[in-house]
């Protein structure tokens, strides 16, 4: 019994050195296999205001993996105190299994284990600590339910690297698909949003066919020249001398992977289609990154490629499946096997959350329409109607717009970091061109120190490559603000990107996905932990698409905007984005703002669309039904930081709520006047509440230095928890005496703690 009370005592870290490893240990299991705090995710990122930080609670560690071979993980052990029950942390056990795909949970409290192994047996049940499973017998079970071709594949090792190791979501990605291939399935899918390592994700899956020997000759294909070096330079490169890029139209038949741009195989003319110089067996595997554009359409280049290679198993990659009545890619390559979806990734911590600056435009918004008979810059007459946001810098060009919009832009850069790496998406190369001339003349300053600060990035440029290096360089500052109508908005890895500038119209959801996708990189050792969209078209309303995180996208092909029955009527025939098009430019026409806001990611994963106030009063009023609720929470707790941060977790937006509202507020007054519609009162005029009263009469003259220094940091808000004895141990405080001395000032511990807790009270009263 002695014993028994004794291991109630421990904790579970305890529990874990004593109990629980020792028993795994004797089972056979070796310390390469057994992974301890295995972390899954890193924690989701909130935006405040013009910072960012990780919610540290929102991550998720398993306190067990155990791995039969490094790639295969068999069984998630979730270890509790021995105050809790053997089964208690099962379920907490089988949302880890569920994630990672492992198929044997358990939990202990260090008297026993708890089993489930939903697959062979579903029947939960408990077996004693020296009874728990070795490796082989858990890899015997597991194996009963695979092919001996998926055996084969699920012992091969992925790449050995020292650089990166899978994700939990990328293993699971590549494991599914390397089961799904090894059970015959030809064609399969991969969803995972931009940002989240596709390519990676392929080389692994390549990697792991290749060596075993169930894939020999593997042909990738991507539809930008850029996807394909990177892919090259990168993922790839461990495939050494096997590989290569076709280029220049040269087949070499001498390799086993072969990367190539599709366009680089294939053409219009029979003879251009140079893929045919392969024999149609030649490839086992084919691969299709961003296969949600050509190839999804049945005439397309890619599915002539694809047809050609019948035998081959087809692997699709995209983060925007494509699915309408036209177009499907859907139908092609079945279900996705696995999904991960840009929400996903921003909760887990490993994408980047947004912010969005909504900016309206008179003219947009109200329409234009020309005089009678008035004609334009160049004397071309004017067509006779209303030209609204659709027609903006498409058919109707207003010298005034372009320079409100590089304007809002300047001073939004100027008030945050003008080195911030940006992307305004513009209607066509125009469109760029005029809008690069504009921050140009905006910036000076920057472009005097460098050239390059602001470039045109588009596909009729020779030096556009080369510019498109260095945009995407983490390591290369320049150039800061690229203008562009499409080239960078599929597939560029631009992983330090802060900024997107919706100035082109999206109906696409498809194509939007794509274009936020360029600024979705979390890149924290550069300062990168989230990124702003600013919309001048309103095309941030397809963030409330219901298919926009999910399957399928239903909309139109994006490739054929242009075409789209409310583009008919309006738009003459085009030629292309910049050619063939009637414009018409008009100066001398004011533009304004009529209305900007500012939308944050919230913690449900949607963008706060109702105005942050409403946002905070739901929230706050989830936790504190009345204001009195309120005040007693605050009241009682010492550390008023403690209220501050519950309230952060439940989304709460303190840092954006005090820009809105005002900075001179602190977190209780901003709850006690949004919330509850008290009077606001600023920090200073609490603090003066208290200086004119006779509140210091009372104390010695140390006592009163102490809280006199104390109200000057709250005044000034470098003050977040006056209970911290930390405090004590900097300026001003350590002028006054150690920390020691101070406390004895107030007569000991006790007595400071309850003169901290008294002056919170008097400061925080309400009238």
């Amino acid at each position: 019994m002695a014993m028994n009370l004794d291991k109630k005592s421990l904790s579970e870290q305890d529990i874990c050195l004593q109990f629980i490893t020792p028993s795994i240990t004797q089972a056979g299991w070796l310390p390469e296999q057994i992974g301890r705090e295995v972390q899954l995710t890193d924690g989701q990122v909130l935006v405040k205001g013009q910072t960012a930080v990780r919610s540290t609670g929102s991550s998720k560690r398993a306190d067990y993996i155990l791995y039969y071979k490094p790639d295969l993980p068999l069984a998630v052990v979730e270890a509790k105190s021995n105050i809790h029950s053997v089964s208690h942390g099962i379920q907490q056990a089988k949302g880890y299994a569920q994630m990672v795909d492992i198929p044997f949970v358990y939990s202990s409290n260090g008297d026993a284990f708890h089993q489930f192994d939903p697959q062979s047996n579903p029947v939960e049940q408990q077996i004693t600590l020296d009874r728990f499973p070795s490796p082989d017998e858990l890899w015997q079970r597991y194996q009963q339910q695979l092919s001996a071709s998926q055996q084969q594949i699920a012992l091969q090792s992925r790449y050995p690297s020292t650089e990166k190791t899978p994700r939990y979501y990328q293993q699971v990605a590549i494991n599914r698909s390397l089961k799904a291939i090894a059970r015959g399935q030809n064609r399969l899918l991969l969803v995972m949003a931009t940002g989240t390592g596709k390519t990676y994700v392929a080389s692994q899956i390549i990697w792991r066919l290749w060596k075993s020997g169930q894939k020999k000759r593997i042909l990738f294909l991507a539809d930008r020249n850029i996807l394909v070096d990177q892919a090259k330079n990168n993922d790839f490169k461990s495939f050494g001398g096997a590989m290569t890029k076709i280029s220049n139209r040269q087949i070499d038949k001498a390799y086993e992977i072969y990367l190539s741009l599709y366009q680089a195989i294939s053409g219009n003319e029979e003879e251009k289609n140079i893929y045919r110089q392969f024999s149609p067996g030649f490839f086992d595997l084919v691969v299709v990154d961003e296969c949600h554009r050509g190839s999804a359409k049945e005439d397309a280049a890619w599915r002539e490629i694809l047809d050609y290679f019948h035998s081959a198993t087809h692997l699709g990659l995209t983060a925007t499946p494509k699915q309408d009545k036209e177009v499907s890619n859907l139908d092609y390559f079945g279900q996705p096997v696995y999904t991960y979806t840009l929400k996903q990734g921003i909760e887990d911590g490993f994408l980047a959350p947004y912010k969005v600056i909504r900016t309206d435009l008179d003219k947009d918004l109200d329409g234009w329409r020309p005089k009678p008979g008035q004609l334009d810059d160049k004397g071309l007459k004017i067509e006779d109607r209303t030209y609204d946001r659709n027609d903006m810098d498409r058919v109707l060009i207003l010298s005034q717009r372009t320079q409100l919009v590089a304007k809002q832009l300047t001073e939004h850069l100027q008030s945050t970091d003008p080195m911030q790496k940006t992307i305004i998406f513009c209607e066509d190369i125009d469109h760029a061109e005029r809008m690069r001339v504009a921050l140009v003349n905006l910036n000076p300053e920057q472009v005097q120190h460098n050239a390059n600060y602001v470039a045109r990035i588009t596909g009729d440029q020779t030096e556009g490559k080369l510019l498109l290096d260095n945009f995407i360089d983490p390591e290369n500052p320049y150039p800061v603000i690229a203008t562009t109508s499409r080239l960078l908005d599929t597939g560029v890895d631009a992983q330090t990107c802060k900024i997107i500038v919706l100035d082109q119209v999206v109906s696409s959801t498809a194509r939007f996905k794509q274009i936020i996708g360029r600024g979705t990189r979390l890149k924290e050792e550069y300062g990168k932990l989230y990124f702003t969209i600013i919309d001048f078209r309103n095309i941030t309303q397809l963030f409330a698409d219901p298919d926009f995180d999910g399957l399928p996208v239903g909309d139109e092909d994006e490739t054929d905007e242009d075409q789209k029955p409310e583009r008919k009527k309006k738009l003459k025939p085009d030629t292309d984005d910049t050619e063939g098009r009637v414009k018409y430019h008009v100066a001398g026409v004011d533009v304004f703002v009529l209305a900007q806001r500012v939308q944050y990611y919230s913690l449900e994963g949607e963008l706060i669309t109702e105005s942050l106030t409403d946002y905070t009063r739901q929230k706050v009023n989830q936790n504190y039904a009345s204001l009195q609720d309120f005040l007693h929470r605050w009241t009682e707790e010492d550390r008023k930081e403690a209220v501050v941060q519950e309230l952060e977790q439940q989304g709460v937006l303190f840092e954006a709520l005090a820009e809105q509202v005002g900075r001179e507020l602190d977190p209780f007054d901003l709850i006690c006047h949004v919330v509850y519609d008290q009077p606001a009162m600023s920090r200073q005029e609490r603090v003066n509440n208290i200086r004119h009263s006779s509140y210091f009469t009372e104390y010695g003259d140390v006592v009163r230095q102490v809280l006199n220094a104390l109200l000057d940091k709250y005044a000034d808000g470098q003050l977040n928890d006056m209970s911290d004895l930390q405090l004590l141990k900097v300026p001003p405080f350590t002028q006054m005496g150690t920390a020691v001395e101070i406390i004895e000032a107030f007569g000991g511990r006790a007595n400071y703690q309850q003169a901290i807790k008294q002056l919170q009270q008097d400061l925080y009263k309400v009238a």
